[in-house]
Parts: C-alpha cells; structure tokens; sequence
C-alpha cells in the first residue's frame, strides 16, 4: 500500500496534487510519502513484536536527511555501509547504539568515526578487516562490538547484481569457516563478540532463502554457544521485495517475514536486529517528470521525457521495471497506445520502458515512476552535466523541498582550473 493515487482525476502524493509540486520544484523531481514511510516501518515493527528487536533502516536505499530522520524519531536504527552514511545517520539524530556498520571495505578512518561517534556493532566481513579493527581499537583503548557476517551458501533467487549470500559472492565468511574465525574473534584484543550477521540479498520474493539461510544461523549459534561465545543478537539483514509491477503477485509482507524469523531462530533467545530499506522506501516514492517531445519513429512512437538514467538508474543498470503512469488520469482504458518511454542522454540505454501503454500525450504532460523511492536519488549521477534531481517529502497537504536542484553555476564551481593552464 502506497499513498500516490488519483483524486479527481489527478495523481496526488497524499492530499497533494502532483502537479503542484511539478509547477513549484520543475521536473525532474523525486517526491516522498510520509505517511507510507511511517505504515511501512510500522509493519515491520509489528512483525517482531514477539522479541526484542531493533528495525535498522539500509541507508544505501535512501540517504536523504528528512527521511533518516523521520525514520529514527520513529526508533529506527541504522544500517551504513560508508563513513558518509555514518555521518549522515548521527546528522540526522540517531545515537551510536542504534548504528550498525556493514561493508565488505570499511577503511580504517571509517571504523575510528564509528569507534570515537559510537556504534552499536561492526558486522565484520572478513579475517583481515577483523585483525584491522582489533588493532585500531586497542590503540586508542576502545572496545568494538562485532557481529561476523556469515555467507550461507543459500541461493536468493533474485537479481545477479544484488544477490549475496552464494559462495561465489564476496560477502561475509564461508559458514564452514565460521567457528575457526569466531575463535580467532575471541581472542584478539579490544573485541567483544556479540552476535551473528546474515545478509543473502535484495529484492527476495520467495521467503524459502529466508527460511534455509536462517535454518543455519540457528545451527551455527548454537554451535558457537556450545564452543562458549557469548550470542546474544543476531542481525538477519534485510532484502525483502517489492512489488514493482502492479499486475504482478505481491511479495510476502512483513508479518510473514517475521514469521519465519520467528519459527527458525526464535527459540534463541537473542535480540533481532533486520535491516530492510527498499521494502519501506520503495513504493514510497515517485519520479516525476515531464514530457518533451513526443516522436514518431518507424513503426513505433517515443516519449521523450526530461529524466534520464543518471536520474533513475535502476532500468539501464538492472533491466529494473517502473510503472509508469499519466498523472492526469486517462478517461477511457481503451485510449492508451504504446511508447517507447525514453530519456534525452546519448545512450541507447537511456530507455525507460519499451512498449509502455499510455494515453496521447505532448509536451509539457506529466508522468511518474513508481516504486522510485529506494536507489533511485542516491544512486543519481550528474552525467551530461545534468543537476542532480531535488527531492521533495509530502505529509499531508504539505510539502517541502528536502534537496534542491543545484544550478549549473554550482556544478562548475566545484572544478578547478590550474593556474598553469
């Protein structure tokens, strides 16, 4: 459930007019939802509400300052991947101890912020980012809280690109090594285990992964109990999915999701740490755009619109789907044709959708993109000097411009022409 729908005959985000924010901000523009953020987030609290839990938000699915804190001011914690997100998620006003630091390459100036900041844990990934941390920690006479991500072997079934718990992705330690790289864990100065990492990918659709890669982090904390660590929360990462697609079966929901969790590690009696950001974000957000031209090419028509995939990179990278609808409501079903919906970078790959059924369209007609609010702005680029798109957050009848569209003045100021030029 979103709340982006026609209200006489007009796409809203909430009880704003699409439109509105169109003729105040210019297109492109990325416009957020408050009230599905805070119901999407609600689901998933709701689904571990049999334990105690802590719902981390992936920041890499959206970074924006308002939507962390709008996430953390409802409990949230953090899940970063960089010193950049770390910064951003205390700038927005979550502590430390709601921080989780994921990555394969955390530098060591990045583990010192989070050491000096506060961190709740580091989920480490391998053997020599392990013996790193220990050291730095004991040199500047701190203790750092680890979890070990353990990589399954368990097939997600998802996209190549953002599959991570097969043995050939480079996430996380080989769970038959796991017990050996604990032991090296708790003896190495300056560390204190704490729990067990487990992230197998993004965009899951099928709980069965969930359900064999949890299968064995029950096993494997047990085992690791039995060898004499201390397990006390296990973070079960996120990745579950979205639908994209109207017309398409609907993804498990996050009650479902808890269930698992809770009939395959809830007898542990740990402290349940998930990470999902495209399952809250994604259908909380739209790209909205303009039409420039409509082209009549050899037996087929395009919709030439003013975003481009350094705005929405999902499609050119992935092959992603985005619905794609008319936000003026068409009358008649039978009034569609289709287009070729395409963006104006010199790049074949610059299609959005082939083939898509639309009403006629012209120029200065709007469209969105649904499902555009997870890796869509933070993935945004400034190819062909394009100004990166500003993004917009409605709660209600308001709403707020959250990044502004820098001018070109302002991109070109930030290159430098030596002097001996």
């Amino acid at each position: 459930m979103d709340h982006f729908n026609y209200h006489q005959g007009h796409l809203h985000a909430e009880g704003v007019p699409l439109s509105r924010i169109a003729a105040a901000v210019g297109t492109p523009v990325y416009v957020y939802s408050a009230a599905t953020l805070r119901r999407h987030f609600g689901l998933f609290t709701q689904a571990l509400d049999w334990t105690d839990h802590l719902v981390c938000f992936a920041v890499k699915a959206n970074s924006n300052l308002a939507i962390l804190k709008l996430m953390g001011d409802m409990g949230a914690g953090m899940d970063v991947v960089s010193g950049g997100e770390y910064a951003r998620a205390k700038a927005a006003g979550v502590p430390g101890e709601r921080i989780v630091f994921s990555g394969v390459g955390k530098t060591i100036a990045e583990m010192r912020q989070a050491l000096e900041g506060g961190i709740r844990q580091f989920n480490v990934e391998s053997e020599p980012e392990l013996l790193a941390l220990s050291q730095l920690a004991d040199s500047m006479g701190a203790e750092a809280p680890i979890a070990i991500r353990v990589n399954p072997d368990v097939d997600a079934k998802t996209h190549e690109k953002i599959a991570t718990g097969k043995s050939e992705n480079k996430f996380g330690i080989p769970i038959a090594r796991a017990r050996e790289v604990y032991a090296q864990a708790a003896a190495l100065p300056a560390i204190r285990v704490v729990g067990v990492d487990m992230h197998i990918g993004s965009q899951l659709t099928d709980l069965d992964p969930f359900r064999q890669a949890y299968a064995k982090m029950a096993d494997l904390t047990r085992a690791l109990r039995a060898d004499g660590h201390s397990i006390t929360r296990l973070d079960m990462g996120g990745g579950l999915g979205i639908p994209y697609r109207r017309d398409n079966n609907a993804p498990p929901l996050p009650i479902e999701y808890g269930q698992v969790i809770r009939e395959t590690v809830g007898d542990l009696d740990c402290e349940i740490e998930i990470e999902p950001g495209r399952n809250i974000v994604g259908n909380a957000g739209v790209l909205l755009s303009s039409v420039i031209y409509l082209k009549h090419g050899e037996g087929r028509d395009f919709l030439i619109l003013d975003a481009a995939m350094n705005d929405l990179l999902r499609p050119a990278m992935y092959g992603a789907h985005h619905d794609i609808l008319p936000v003026n409501e068409p009358r008649l079903a039978a009034d569609v044709q289709p287009f070729d919906v395409v963006g104006p970078v010199c790049e074949t790959g610059d299609t959005f959708q082939k083939g898509a059924d639309l009403p006629a369209m012209m120029a200065g007609d709007l469209v969105a993109f649904r499902s555009a609010g997870a890796y869509g702005a933070v993935m945004a680029s400034e190819y062909n000097t394009r100004p990166l798109v500003p993004e917009v957050l409605v709660d209600g009848d308001q709403f707020a411009v959250i990044r502004g569209r820098p001018s070109i003045e302002e991109i070109l100021s930030r290159d430098t022409i030596p002097e001996w030029l």
